[in-house]
């Protein structure tokens, strides 16, 4: 039986009420597992406000016997403090070991896919955690140099080629072999994660009106011309690069499976304008499933009740059928 990871996110923010309502309504006893990992005296302070819906038990490890009991399992990491709606060192720390809790569970076959709460950035800085999301730390532990930032949704997916970086360095970290890298981790998982058989995907300029033909920039001619020229030849459905506002604007973006931009803000403006509370960001080019809502942590209406849980949501369906992809493919090896 698959089982489903909920990591408890900051636990300062909205991400123990979302967790919390997203298993109220994803609750099965037979279809599938489902796990949150949150600290047990943040779980109890939510149930004052939350009415918990389905069943669940309290444990401090995961075994292979509590598969499929017919339970949430509520993976307790050690009671931690709470300061709702703070930015502190100690919730940065605790979503910090909530996600290396998920990772080990997956690594050791007890977990098919990590839905991940959102975390704050400069709560993991403050606490001393060297990574700067999510992203990179799942890079980091396993041991993937070439993963993706993508975010899927029924209406438009795209994928970054720089993720986390400042934007006067995005032209330094642009080279040719970093953008056909982009463009095939985005036509491989299409096709294998997702099953769309030869994806039409577009690929985004760097400059206004993408270079203007070098008028406002180079990087389009000396680095992302050529290497839309390589992967066509390898015969991989590419085109671009498109002048990103106009492209926007003609809604190209219906035309392809997925659109390739250069940076972060390019893409996840129009991402987030068409699915703030659906878009889904997933991981991709990893060896384990991990999907998390497109939004940040909110601490300014943590408790307050009004949290959308249907980003998690669609987290949960995504990474569920990602999986079911994945083990209809290894079938028939």
């Amino acid at each position: 039986m698959d089982n489903f990871i909920f990591t408890c996110g900051d636990i300062n923010g909205i991400g123990p009420e979302i967790s919390i309502k997203a298993l109220n309504q994803l609750y099965s006893e037979e279809k599938y597992k489902l796990t949150l990992i949150i600290p047990k005296n943040v779980f109890e302070y939510y149930q004052e406000d939350i009415p918990i819906e389905f069943p669940f038990e309290i444990c401090n490890s995961f075994s292979e016997s509590k598969i499929g009991n017919g339970k949430v399992s509520i993976l307790d990491i050690g009671n931690s403090e709470l300061k709702v709606g703070k930015l502190t060192a100690n919730s940065g720390l605790t979503s910090y070991n909530a996600i290396l809790k998920a990772y080990e569970l997956v690594k050791n076959q007890f977990g098919s896919a990590i839905i991940t709460s959102p975390i704050s950035k400069e709560a993991w800085q403050m606490g001393g955690v060297e990574f700067t999301g999510h992203t990179e730390l799942f890079g980091h532990l396993t041991k993937v140099q070439n993963y993706s930032m993508m975010f899927l949704s029924d209406r438009f997916k795209a994928v970054l080629t720089t993720i986390h970086i400042p934007l006067n360095t995005i032209s330094d970290n642009i080279s040719i072999s970093k953008i056909k890298d982009t463009v095939m981790q985005a036509h491989s998982t299409l096709e294998f994660d997702l099953k769309l058989k030869n994806p039409r995907i577009a690929v985004l300029g760097l400059n206004p009106h993408a270079g203007e033909n070098g008028q406002l920039g180079t990087e389009e001619i000396e680095t992302i011309i050529p290497a839309i020229n390589e992967l066509r030849e390898k015969g991989v459905n590419v085109e671009g690069p498109f002048v990103p506002d106009a492209f926007f604007g003609k809604k190209l973006h219906h035309k392809f499976d997925i659109t390739v931009g250069m940076y972060h803000d390019q893409v996840l403006i129009p991402f987030k304008l068409l699915n703030f509370d659906k878009g889904v960001n997933y991981t991709a080019g990893l060896p384990i499933i991990r999907t998390s809502p497109d939004h940040g942590t909110a601490f300014d209406i943590a408790r307050k009740q009004v949290a959308n849980p249907s980003s998690i949501i669609e987290s949960f369906n995504w990474a569920r059928e990602i999986v079911n992809n994945r083990n209809c493919s290894l079938s028939k090896i």
